[in-house]
This record gives structure tokens, sequence and C-alpha cells, in this order.
């Protein structure tokens, strides 16, 4: 508990005190009495105001994703048997865009009073809310006492996610009936074996005579079919991204939710673009069952292995959510050594803001190991002044690798769809 005091009343208390010892007049001295033993009331109206306090915060989700609102249920009990007369809480999670703090007029015993937190999320991250300080006083302002409450909560943005209806990946070339010997928590119609059941499986995956015979759940273990896997080759080296983000706000308060919802503004930076980009293929390409798997080199080696379904979708939104542009590894370099991940037959998606055509090299070198290559290239002198992206595009071209084309401003679902236009 930390207090603080009003240095005007203790200015006034010298002022009285100087001339009641000089002077013994009786009007100072009752005087000083009064103001002394308002100071001493108004001190114990202060602690007693802050006792019996309790708070509390919770957030309806621990999962957003950006452009959708975030929703925090913030609480003031009292607990006591006095009413208190104002209450204030204060947070201290410094989440530029994030607006808590709340002062209550009134709080009656034995009563609570909560509001909700509304707010726009404007970057993908992690970030952490808390703690924070209750706070109240007595009437005149005297003094105020402050309670430090550990309460602590964290929020993981997603990226946002656009529809790309249109994009079609490279089925692959794998022969037909050739299951890969990998197991997956997807249900295929390749049954490799049985184990005993774990909490969280479905009840298709249950094997009934196994069951029966044994005396205990046992359920089914796949492998993947044969449809080719597709890896997601991220970008993240710090050196060739461009533009930056528009604000520095990372949340947008509301006072009441909106009534219609709004498009998401992407912020000019080949970062952000990227992981977008990223986000939305593997949304689109899992959609539609297929295998994909995610290798990216920012603030370490970040690799999310080959799998299916709703799960793999979390994974991908989950590392990619915290991804940086932080790396200090070329394109060509990661490819280079990332390749073993790439049986036969897979597809490889790069996506990459860079100039530099050695990236284009190493994907040369994927095609002729039987490997389809699509790539996605960030026109990066769109997002700021930045070399051009007339010999990468020309190089892919004359390499036979399809390309879509990104430009700063450009909605993304248009991009993809022209594409998608033009090849059909």
């Amino acid at each position: 508990m930390r207090i603080s005091a009003n240095r005007a009343v203790f200015v006034l208390l010298v002022l009285l005190l100087v001339p009641t010892l000089i002077t013994g007049h009786q009007l100072f001295v009752r005087t000083l009495y009064v103001v002394v033993a308002l100071i001493v009331l108004s001190f114990f109206w202060s602690w007693f105001n802050i006792r019996w306090l309790s708070a509390s915060r919770g957030l309806r989700s621990t999962r957003a994703q950006v452009g959708v609102l975030v929703q925090e249920r913030l609480l003031i009990r009292n607990e006591g048997s006095l009413p208190k007369l104002w209450v204030g809480l204060r947070d201290h999670s410094h989440l530029p865009g994030y607006r808590v703090d709340r002062v209550l007029s009134t709080l009656p015993a034995h009563s609570e009073r909560s509001w909700m937190v509304l707010a726009r999320c404007k970057r993908r991250g992690k970030f952490a809310f808390g703690p924070v300080t209750l706070v109240s006083g007595d009437p005149l302002g005297l003094f105020q006492m402050r309670r430090d409450l550990p309460l602590y909560s964290t929020l993981v943005v997603y990226p946002a996610t656009v529809e790309v209806p249109h994009f079609r990946a490279p089925v692959g070339r794998l022969s037909g009936g050739d299951a890969l010997q990998r197991q997956t928590q997807h249900v295929t119609t390749n049954v490799s074996g049985v184990r005993d059941y774990m909490p969280g499986d479905g009840f298709n995956r249950i094997h009934w005579l196994s069951t029966a015979r044994r005396g205990r759940l046992i359920s089914k273990e796949f492998e993947l079919d044969p449809w080719a896997d597709i890896w997601l080759f991220l970008d993240m080296e710090e050196a060739v991204q461009a533009g930056s983000y528009a604000d520095e706000f990372l949340f947008d308060s509301l006072d009441a939710p909106p009534l219609v919802s709004q498009p998401v503004q992407l912020h000019p930076s080949t970062e952000e673009y990227a992981v977008t980009i990223a986000a939305s293929l593997a949304k689109h390409l899992l959609s539609q069952r297929r295998a994909v798997g995610m290798v990216s080199y920012g603030q370490r080696r970040e690799v999310v292995q080959v799998d299916r379904g709703e799960r793999q979708l979390g994974r991908f939104l989950e590392s990619l959510a915290v991804i940086r542009a932080e790396g200090r590894v070329p394109l060509a370099e990661v490819i280079a050594a990332e390749a073993n991940q790439l049986g036969g037959g897979s597809t490889a998606l790069v996506i990459t803001p860079s100039t530099n055509t050695s990236w284009v090299g190493a994907v040369r070198d994927l095609k002729r190991r039987g490997i389809d290559v699509v790539a996605v290239h960030l026109e990066a002198s769109t997002f700021a002044d930045a070399p051009s992206s007339l010999e990468v595009v020309a190089s892919l071209a004359a390499s036979g690798v399809p390309s879509y084309l990104v430009k700063s401003g450009v909605p993304l679902e248009d991009v993809f769809a022209q594409v998608g236009e033009a090849n059909r």
C-alpha cells in the first residue's frame, strides 16, 4: 500500500504552527487543532476507503485476430461494511490505444461494479495485460491510498486473413494409392495401426473390435493420403523488408460495438503483408484438406511440420502471431538448408520481398528435383524506397515459375483473383 498526500495542507499546517508558537493566541491554537484533526480524519478516511477492496479482470477470449474486437471485463468489489466514496482503477499494461482506467463515484457496502472494455486489434503479437492499481482517498483530496494488485492476463492476436478462393496450388505428382508413412491427427482412409484412446480423440477414431477384444478404448492411427505436401517458405530476413507501421497504436478502444464490420487495413510493410499472405494461403489450403507446413527464419528457425485440419491452422496462426522480420539468413540459404524437408512431388510456396535473384536460382534447383514452385513476390519499391523487382519477375518468368506480384495498397483478394482469372 502506498500513500500520497497533498502538500498544500502541510504548508498550511506550518503557516499556522509558527504564529501559534510565537503568539499563543487562542484563534491560532483552535485553528491549528481543527487543521490537525482534519488531517488525521482525512488520513484514516483514506485508509479505510482502500481497505476491503478487491478487483478482477478477464478476457472473453485469450485469442483474437487483427481487425477483430477484444473484450475484457473488469470488476471492483467492496467487501467491507462501509460504502466507498470513490474508487479508481489504473491499468499498467502500457498498450498504446488500450484504455482501461476508470473512476467509480460511489461503491456501496458489499457491492460490486463492473464494466466492459472494447478495443479493435490493430497489430498481431502476444500482449500482457496488468497489473492494476486501486486508488482511493478522502473527500477533501488530502490523501490518496494505492494498492497494487497482481492481476494479469495474456492475449495472442493472430494475423488477419483474407479470402483467396481463386488461388490454385499444384496438385503434385505422387503416384496414386501410395500412402505416406507419416502419422497424422487428421482422419484419412489410410489406417496404419491402433493405440490406446487419448482424451480428445473423436468417436470416428475408435476401433471397436480392438476395444471389445481388449476391454478398453482403442483408437486408430492414420497416415496421410497421397496428395502432395505444400511447404510455405516465408522470408523474414530483416535486410530485404521495406515499409513501416502506419502508427504506434496496438489497439483502438471503442465506446460501443460498431454497427457494421470494417475491412482490415494492413500496415504498409512487407513484413505484415507477407505474414497475412502466409496465414491466408494456409487457411485456404487447409480448408481444401491439403497437407501444409511452413519454414521461416525470423527471430529463430521456425518450422511447422506438415499436417492437415483445424489444429494445423491453429499452429500456423500461433507461429505467425509472434514471428518478426529479424532474420539474418538470406532466403536462398534457407531454401538450400531446408530442401530436404520436401519430398518428390511436393510444392513450395515462396513468399518474399527480396530483389536478390539468388533465391530464384534456389527455386530452380527445387524444380529440377521434381518439386513444384509458386512464388508470391512483394514489390518492395511500392512500400518504400527500395530496388526494383523487374529483374526478379523476369527471372521467375524465364524459369517457368508461376508468380503473384503484390503491391502496397492493392487488396490481396484482387491480387489472387486477377491471377486466378488469367490462369483459367
